[in-house]
């Protein structure tokens, strides 16, 4: 599937007046703000964001069919980026609720780390939040005798976000940059350094908060812990749905089979999977379908943005790689991380062109400008920032990234005690993560 749009078709003909960003930073505002309002406030919004989203949504794209010449090809350029970018998260939300896993018996600290790594490493390959809601409740449960907040902040900072910064399946800001022309396996030759040292201080942190409530256990429950280690893995035709889909979205030369073969396996996934291992996840679809209405107000209404840093990008003086880890890091902390990255790519696409026009003499889209951007060092450390900085610091706040209130909201229902937003931010995120993320800049960029 051809997403490739000439850049700036709209730009070359119209100014983008800011005036029009206000509904993407109004829709942008409500998502971070609405969940933690009171009770009226939080009931109305839960009831009506879909009316909020579609409406500013459709509000600039009539402006844009209208007003802004071209503007009907964006609309159907980004109604096509949203279309592919819902179907890989939709479908795989919907097969790795077909997936369950049981276990008994009480995990000591070693089990617990190593049990946070493969999730880290399987986020990659079913998106962290088909990782997170496979791999939550089995981490309560195998922890039930001594579980605390800080295991599960602990599980959104590796499994929901930090893990999956390895491929477009991974977390979807590298997925909205894998239809933007960032080849798949791009990313992953330049980060893994990067990406094993950040994942290995987070874990050794956990470590030693996992060994010192360990430690507070009676001795002899800490020598009975883990004998009654059983585990089983019920859903397993879903592994193969999950291997339709990564092989899918390496399909690209006709139109829309991608997205077929993924709401093929999506929909066998769901008829297949016995009806006991849905109740077992509580699966339902309540949170992809706030997922879908959201992200297409995003979408929609992140055109202007995007328009307006084309025209302007240059005038924003941000150049240097450390500067966009920490400008899209701290967006990503408080607003969803796709529609920073998106707007992050476009700043470093239009910085590059500004400062070295004759290397883009000859890209005409996107993906063509993507290219030579990744060509060139220098600015492909730009896309390695926006990249890292978009998911790792995701994992900042509650929501940051869709997972981490799902992993709450599960955490919260199982009875465990989790921070408040502010407790989570001034107990755990920035004592203990931002320092992490902060080296890892240092190190690396």
């Amino acid at each position: 599937m051809n997403l490739a749009l000439p850049l700036a078709a709209v730009a070359e003909h119209t100014a983008i007046s800011p005036l029009l960003i206000i509904p993407f930073g109004l829709l942008l505002l409500l998502i971070a703000t609405m969940p933690l309002s009171p009770a009226k406030v939080k009931h109305f919004w839960e009831h009506n964001y879909h009316f909020v989203a579609l409406g500013l949504a459709a509000f600039v794209a009539v402006f844009y069919f209208l007003k802004i010449p071209g503007g009907g090809t964006e609309i159907v350029h980004t109604a096509k980026e949203y279309f592919s970018f819902i179907v890989l998260i939709g479908s795989l939300f919907v097969v790795a609720g077909g997936i369950h896993i049981k276990t008994s018996g009480e995990a000591t600290p070693l089990q617990n780390v190593v049990f946070l790594l493969i999730g880290g490493v399987l986020a990659n390959f079913v998106g962290t939040t088909g990782a997170s809601m496979v791999l939550i409740r089995p981490f309560i449960r195998m922890n039930k005798i001594r579980i605390s907040a800080f295991h599960i902040v602990f599980f959104i900072f590796v499994v929901s976000n930090v893990g999956g910064a390895l491929t477009p399946i991974g977390d979807p800001p590298l997925f909205l940059g894998y239809l933007r022309g960032v080849p798949f396996f791009w990313l992953p030759e330049k980060v893994i350094p990067q990406w094993l040292v950040t994942m290995g201080l987070i874990v050794a942190a956990f470590f030693v908060f996992d060994l010192r409530s360990f430690k507070r256990m009676p001795k002899k429950l800490q020598q009975e812990v883990a004998k009654d280690d059983t585990w089983r893995f019920e859903g397993g035709i879903n592994v193969l749905f999950l291997l339709v889909i990564i092989g899918a979205v390496f399909v690209e030369k006709v139109p829309f089979l991608r997205e077929a073969i993924m709401i093929g396996a999506a929909v066998a996934s769901y008829f297949l999977t016995p009806k006991n291992v849905h109740a077992e996840n509580s699966f339902n679809f309540g949170p992809i379908k706030e997922v879908a209405f959201l992200f297409a107000g995003i979408f929609m209404t992140m055109m202007p943005a995007l328009g307006y840093i084309d025209q302007h990008g240059k005038e924003f003086n941000v150049k240097q790689p450390i500067q966009y880890y920490f400008a899209s890091g701290s967006l990503s902390s408080v607003l969803d991380n796709a529609p920073t990255y998106a707007t992050f790519l476009r700043l470093a696409e239009a910085t590059a062109q500004a400062e070295h026009p004759a290397d883009f003499a000859d890209a005409k889209t996107e993906p063509e400008v993507v290219k030579v951007l990744l060509a060139k060092p220098e600015y492909a450390l730009l896309v390695i920032a926006v990249s890292l900085g978009s998911v790792f610091f995701g994992a900042m706040t509650y929501i940051g990234n869709g997972p981490n209130f799902m992993v709450k909201s599960i955490a919260e229902s199982a009875g465990v005690k989790v921070p408040s937003f502010f407790g989570y931010i001034f107990k755990y995120s920035l004592p203990i993560l931002f320092p992490i993320l902060a080296l890892g800049a240092w190190l690396f960029l």
